[in-house]
């Protein structure tokens, strides 16, 4: 007869989780082994004790050591307040306690753990016994496989199913709190190697380590305890599960921390082989540290340690390099502007590049920094060149393939397009010292590439061909898919910003036409040269007008000089020097509409130069442009003198002045065939000067009397405003008018032969014309906007995509 309470009894002794205790602390006798084993074997129960101690050891890690765990994790912590990046936020001090806390609750889970691990060997020697006083084999329904006590590492995999079961959401914030205090002790060396204070003063801080008192400085018993914590961590296999992603959040956050200390705003050294070095003397070292338990232990997981550590190495290896990548990026405006000093930094991003995609990231963040820095009115059109030019530069440096450069520098030039004043900047530029560096492109001396035969040129350079890098939208290539001008140089680049050399050849012969009427001392070996240079990027036939104005100046100087030097030209009789610039029309830019009536007695003084030109030139003349030069005065007016060079309208205003003090705006504007608007901007320069007054609406009177002592006064020569420099020649636009203004005839004509066109025959039309009398080309844009400007004149009529003749 069994005695049911006695064996139950004794099965407590064995197995107290049956009891809900959960530590078996005494030592058990033999006789009680043998006991329940041949009470159990005879009862046929071994396989239902066996089922009810694992179900027991479940419920035990469910309901009680698990939620223990968490419960003594956060004691006194208020969970809120490790919501999103607390870590970084929290104070060393709010580290530490966390660091001790977590220590204290894995200490318990520990003890909880090794209790049930220690009902392992008693379950499966009571399983031996009773097979072995049994007569019955044992059934595969109850083989040991299907418990999962049995089973290898049974209990660590139900502790680690039951915390990942009652997983807090800010728990990775304790864990990376012990973590980081970990990392502080480890490095602590590191920081103190790289302390620069005095010593009186460094004795008086804090450990840099534990943030004690140096003389409490309790780092290496808390380094102990970290280990000891990380040997259980690796005993209960929680390390990955438990800590892994907070580790790796820590040791990220340490690697952009460091990449930002060590590395913004560097451009001009190379980082990459410091920050690997650093990863791996410093991060990796530390690994290991945390690992060497597990690595030292002798068990079959000893193997597993190494190659994980090699596979977390790689990985953050090149989260380091994607890291440092997006910091260069972030700031690859700055490295812009410094290069090529930031050439390093350049350098450093290619090789990130090469290991990693992120070329649609670089295109991105370079685009928006370009746009938000000098994409607004805000900035000069010269300064928005300088900053084209050195992003052409730099990006080169860095993807000698010009896709990037495409894509990044699309949106300068489509900008750069809606500005007015962008070509002539672009050819001052090329022909004068400044900060856009074009004038030392255009010295290289390298012919610039026509875009018209890319297509043709890349099928028949087929062996070469190479595809578009990989990882490129191929949406954002439709900005330009011709290699040869991603190939080009920066001049070309810059030229491409219009698409059209002539327009450039056009503003340049303005320029030219400028410096050569207002600079009559000009450098004309500096401007041959330019032209020589301009000659081999741009050829000889755009340039060819150029060639015949600097002729005209050579020649204009040596005529002068002739004029002067003959005696037959009654020198003597002149009133005032005369020294002209003779220009041959056809090849001279147009000038604007601006005249002048010169006094009569100015006037014979041209006339008898005119005179002494026929003389020498036989069946030649001159027709005088008397609005356009410089003329070298000298005012008496009181007791002042003043020498002065001035332009011709200004002139010819104060020395009406000389004859009668007081003048109407309308008499002077008749008198001068000038304006009344234009004439009294011209006044005001002398109004400016003090010597004229508007004494009221429209009268103006000179003044005489002394009054404040002026500037110029204290000047022997004196230069007039900048004003009153404009340009003499009509803008590069009101050239393009005139010449597209030729084809209103013919357009006109088309119109009334066939009622109605739209644009693209009409342009097709016209440029057929154009190819046959060797006329001007245009584009089918500015085609459009001279018929629209027809249409706001009322001279065409715009409707269903055609135009016609108004009525």
């Amino acid at each position: 007869m069994c005695d049911f309470d006695a064996l139950w009894s004794d099965a407590l002794k064995i197995f107290p989780v049956l009891g809900g205790i959960n530590a078996p602390d005494e030592p058990i006798d033999e006789a009680v082994y043998e006991n329940v084993c041949r009470h159990i074997s005879n009862l046929g129960s071994a396989d239902a004790l066996t089922a009810i101690i694992d179900l027991e050891v479940q419920s035990a890690i469910r309901n009680t050591i698990v939620p223990s765990f968490w419960k003594q994790l956060y004691a006194g912590v208020d969970p809120s307040e490790l919501q999103g990046d607390a870590l970084a936020d929290q104070s060393v001090s709010d580290k530490n306690k966390l660091f001790a806390q977590f220590i204290e609750a894995i200490n318990e889970l520990h003890v909880g753990y090794r209790s049930l691990e220690r009902i392992k060997p008693r379950l499966i020697l009571l399983n031996e016994k009773a097979n072995a006083n049994s007569a019955k084999p044992v059934s595969s329904s109850t083989s040991s496989s299907s418990i999962k006590l049995m089973q290898q590492d049974g209990i660590k995999t139900c502790v680690r199913d039951a915390m990942l079961a009652q997983l807090p959401p800010t728990f990775s914030t304790i864990v990376g709190a012990f973590y980081w205090v970990h990392y502080r002790l480890f490095t602590k060396d590191t920081q103190l190697a790289s302390t620069t204070i005095d010593s009186d003063v460094f004795d008086e801080l804090p450990c840099t380590g534990c943030n004690f008192d140096l003389e409490q400085c309790c780092c290496q018993k808390l380094t102990e305890m970290v280990n000891k914590t990380n040997m259980k961590l690796f005993e209960m296999n929680l390390t990955d599960r438990l800590a892994g992603s907070a580790l790796t959040a820590l040791i990220k956050d340490k690697i952009k921390e460091h990449i930002n200390d060590t590395c913004l705003g560097i451009f001009d050294r190379s980082h990459l082989k410091q920050l690997e070095t650093w990863l791996n003397d410093v991060i990796i070292v530390w690994l290991t540290n945390i690992f060497k338990g597990w690595i030292e232990k002798d068990t079959h997981d000893s193997i597993k340690a190494p190659a994980s550590l090699q596979s977390f190495k790689v990985k953050l290896t090149y989260f380091m390099y994607e890291t440092f990548a997006q910091n260069v990026i972030s700031q690859f405006f700055s490295i812009i502007i410094d290069y090529p000093d930031s050439t390093p930094a350049i350098d450093d991003l290619k090789i990130c590049m090469e290991k990693i995609d992120m070329r649609a990231y670089l295109t991105e963040t370079l685009r928006s920094s370009l746009e938000a820095r000098i994409l607004h009115p805000g900035v000069n059109t010269m300064d928005i060149l300088t900053g084209y030019v050195a992003a052409i530069k730099a990006i080169r440096h860095l993807d000698n393939t010009g896709v990037i450069l495409e894509m990044v520098t699309a949106p300068i030039k489509e900008y750069l397009r809606k500005r007015n004043d962008t070509v002539r900047r672009v050819v001052t530029g090329l022909t004068e010292e400044g900060p856009t560096d074009l004038s030392e492109e255009l010295a290289k001396g390298e012919s610039i590439k026509d875009g018209k035969d890319n297509g043709t040129d890349e099928f028949s350079n087929w062996e070469n061909w190479e595809p578009d890098p990989f990882g490129i939208d191929p949406n954002v290539m439709r900005y330009n898919s011709s290699k040869i001008m991603r190939s080009a140089d920066i001049i070309s680049m810059v030229v491409d910003i219009y698409g059209s050399k002539e327009l450039f050849m056009v503003e340049y012969r303005n320029l030219m036409a400028d410096r050569l009427i207002s600079q009559l001392d000009f450098n004309s070996e500096k401007e041959i040269r330019n032209l020589e240079l301009l000659k081999i990027r741009f050829g000889e036939s755009l340039l060819h007008s150029c060639e015949v104005m600097l002729k005209d100046v050579t020649d204009s100087k040596r005529i002068n000089a002739h004029i002067h030097g003959d005696g037959n030209c009654n020198a003597n009789d002149q009133l005032f020097d005369i020294s002209s610039l003779i220009i041959s029309a056809q090849f001279w830019p147009s000038f604007n509409k601006e005249s002048l009536q010169l006094p009569e007695e100015i006037e014979n003084e041209f006339k008898k130069y005119t005179k002494a030109y026929e003389a020498y030139k036989g069946n030649r003349t001159l027709n005088w442009r008397t609005v356009t030069g410089r003329v070298n005065i000298v005012i008496e007016v009181g007791n002042r003198t003043m020498e002065m060079t001035v332009p011709p309208t200004q002139a010819v205003i104060i020395y009406h002045f000389q004859n009668k003090n007081e003048w109407s705006l309308d008499e002077l504007s008749t008198l001068t065939k000038v304006p009344a608007t234009a004439l009294r901007r011209r006044i005001s320069f002398w109004q400016n000067h003090g010597l004229i007054t508007e004494t009221s609406p429209g009268i103006f009177t000179l003044i005489e009397k002394e009054t404040e002592k002026s500037q110029f006064e204290e000047m022997s020569i004196t230069e007039a405003d900048e004003e009153d420099l404009e340009s003499a020649m009509a803008s590069a636009s009101d050239q393009r008018e005139e010449e597209l203004q030729v084809f209103w005839s013919y357009i006109v004509g088309m119109l009334t032969n066939l009622d109605s066109m739209p644009i693209d025959r009409i342009h097709q039309m016209l440029r057929l014309f154009a190819s046959h009398s060797g006329g001007v080309e245009f584009t089918q844009d500015e085609l459009k906007h001279f018929l629209q400007r027809k249409v706001r004149e009322h001279k065409l009529l715009f409707s269903g995509g055609v135009y016609q003749l108004a009525k």
